[in-house]
């Protein structure tokens, strides 16, 4: 049994509707990831999947026009 892992990034830039969708978007292109949270309020990006690599999670936040900040 392979184990659902959660991360949380956040993310630079995000103030709209349009923001949380194209985010969504294009982390859930990414391979492994299943889920995508965008909470707006807080800058944050909660992303869940089996095998979630971290920068193809920036790189793909970066393809949306947003910056994942330490």
């Amino acid at each position: 049994m392979t184990t659902i892992t959660e991360r949380s990034y956040r993310v630079y830039g995000m103030t709209c509707e349009h923001c949380r969708t194209a985010v969504s978007e294009e982390l859930l292109r990414v391979e492994g990831v299943q889920g995508v949270e965008v909470d707006l309020d807080a800058g944050r990006v909660v992303v869940s999947g089996r095998t979630v690599n971290d920068e193809s999670v920036r790189t793909a936040v970066d393809e949306a026009g947003y910056e994942v900040v330490a």
